[in-house]
């Protein structure tokens, strides 16, 4: 158990927290929302110690460990990939360190004996022989292959070392878990374990999560973060959201009721005040009215931009027709021999470990990379907005961004642009920002504000959700969904993929794909699908052995 009891922060003048009181109770997994800014990883920090409060105090079970996903992933990079999991359980890792120091030295004494055999003792009560077999399992699990297990952490790359760094937080079953967006940077194959193994983790876990679909999955709790206090419901993120608009929605009926009470107590005190026969009435009503109380309905610091996107002209029967595309990036072929055909109503969602797949497709249909070889014809009806993955060189200029997004416009006026951005939470001042100095989740807003704007009948994203807070990838995944013409589209938000696409191509390691039509989940649940990458893994490992 870890609780907080009467925790302010203030930041100068600001109060983040403001006398915050919440318990998080073991078998429980808690999700923290809250809008942007609101101070989501900052109460972690201070759970975990990393950050000092203005006032109170945090307070846990004496005896128990707590574990934290750690953000900086150079930090490790001289260690082996199997050290830097077991040190997750700092103690035991202490442990296994000085014993190999003491059974290292040439002249062992007695006392060297006996502090090697206590050490032992507390190895052997800490399940210290089963260390090196539990991380690789938590390896193999998030998709780290046995022959990295004892790499050096600078040889991974940044979604490998991720996973590590995941793996050293669940290491040795801690009794409090604090996880500061996990799901980043992971596969879909990493997720899904992930929250198979979140789901029957049975001490506390505390997490902060974008996905919705990770939350709804995982969360027995959640605990909304708004205007500097810290609400805790029972249910999931969808309950809360569902349960939440349901309250307002009654507060609202119940204040209607009360309005019109008033007006007809104001009605009658003002048609009989005067009469002398209905005056006792009149201030028996005059009373009651002043006892009525209204119910300030204080409405979410969370802002919602509004994203439609709107084709300026209806899609033909011929889209997009893909032949015999071929493409290699560093000696290594990405996609090989790819062809499909893209009818009027298709919205392809594109899956599988394979992300540079993903984004070299994209890349070659929106005429930013030439294939090596085949080619691809896009119908006369149709216009593409392309949104890149990569957006440094977008945003690599001193325009304004009303200026920046007025070229993208057929209406050349700062106010109908300027209607854009006040849509995507561009208020007053900060349409007058300047490209260059614009945050991550700014620079997707304004992207997709572009979109908008140029009315194109096929959308291509390349991970769209990427810095997105919950409320933006919201209404995006709302946009999509209403969206009349054709997407293309790769996400790593498992709700976006499910409730936009209804077909799916995925891209395996070799360069080849799968193609099917059908939903997200319907394509997870499909033996049929699974013995096709099955076939293709065998075949693979055949290859190499050969």
């Amino acid at each position: 158990m870890i609780s907080a009891n009467n925790v302010t922060l203030r930041i100068g003048k600001k109060a983040l927290f403001e006398d915050v009181n919440i318990k998080f109770t073991e078998g429980n997994c808690y999700g923290l929302i809250g809008a942007n800014g609101a101070g989501k990883s900052t109460f972690l920090k201070i759970l975990s110690g990393q950050l000092e409060t203005t006032k109170g105090d945090i307070a846990m079970t004496p005896g128990q460990r707590l574990s934290v996903l750690e953000q900086d992933h150079f930090k490790y990079d001289e260690y082996p990939v199997m050290d830097v999991v077991i040190m997750g359980n700092e103690r035991l890792y202490q442990i296994m360190k000085e014993k190999d120091a003491i059974y290292a030295k040439e002249d062992f004494s007695d006392e060297d004996g006996i502090r090697a055999s206590e050490l032992e003792a507390e190895f052997a009560e800490m399940d210290g022989w089963e260390a090196e077999s539990g991380a690789a399992t938590l390896l193999n699990g998030l998709g780290i292959d046995n022959s990295c297990h004892y790499s050096i952490m600078k040889d991974l790359n940044g979604n490998e070392k991720v996973k590590v760094l995941l793996a050293k937080a669940l290491f040795g079953n801690p009794d409090i878990l604090l996880l500061d967006e996990p799901t980043n940077h992971l596969d879909l194959d990493a997720i899904a374990w992930l929250e198979e193994f979140l789901i029957n983790f049975d001490n506390t876990v505390i997490v902060v999560s974008h996905d919705r679909y990770f939350l709804n999955k995982v969360c027995t709790h959640t605990a909304d973060i708004d205007y500097g206090k810290i609400q805790l419901y029972a249910g999931n993120y969808d309950f809360w959201f569902e349960s939440s608009q349901l309250l307002i929605k009654q507060m609202k009926e119940a204040n209607k009721k009360k309005e019109e009470k008033i007006k007809e107590l104001q009605e009658f005190i003002s048609r009989f005040s005067a009469n002398a026969s209905k005056s006792k009435q009149a201030t028996s009503r005059k009373r009651a009215l002043e006892k009525i109380q209204l119910d300030e309905i204080k409405p979410s610091s969370r802002k919602y931009p509004y994203i439609d996107f709107r084709p300026n002209r209806e899609i033909g029967n011929e889209v997009l027709t893909v032949e015999n595309l071929s493409k290699t990036i560093d000696g290594v072929k990405v996609l090989d021999n790819i062809s499909f055909i893209v009818g009027h109503d298709d919205k392809i969602a594109f899956v599988g470990s394979c992300e540079l797949a993903k984004t070299t497709l994209f890349q070659i249909l929106a005429g930013e990379m030439e294939p090596d070889e085949g080619n691809y014809k896009w119908g006369v009806t149709t216009s593409q907005s392309y949104f890149p993955k990569d957006n440094t060189k977008i945003f690599d200029n001193d325009l304004q961004i009303a200026d920046w997004l007025t070229q993208f416009s057929e209406i050349k006026d700062a106010t109908y642009v300027r209607g854009f951005l006040g849509r995507m939470l561009f208020a007053g001042e900060d349409g007058v920002k300047h490209m260059r100095v614009l945050s991550g989740g700014e620079k997707v807003r304004v992207l997709l504000s572009r979109m908008m704007i140029e009315g194109s009948n096929i959308l291509i994203l390349d991970e769209p959700t990427d810095h997105l807070d919950m409320e933006s990838i919201t209404a995006l995944n709302n946009g999509l969904v209403k969206f009349p013409g054709v997407i293309l589209f790769a996400s790593r938000d498992h709700q976006v993929v499910q409730t936009t696409a209804n077909r799916i191509i995925e891209f395996l390691p070799n360069g080849s794909m799968i193609d099917k039509t059908t939903t997200y989940d319907e394509y997870l649940e499909s033996d049929e699908m699974a013995r096709k990458r099955q076939v293709y893994s065998t075949s693979n490992a055949q290859e190499e052995d050969d």
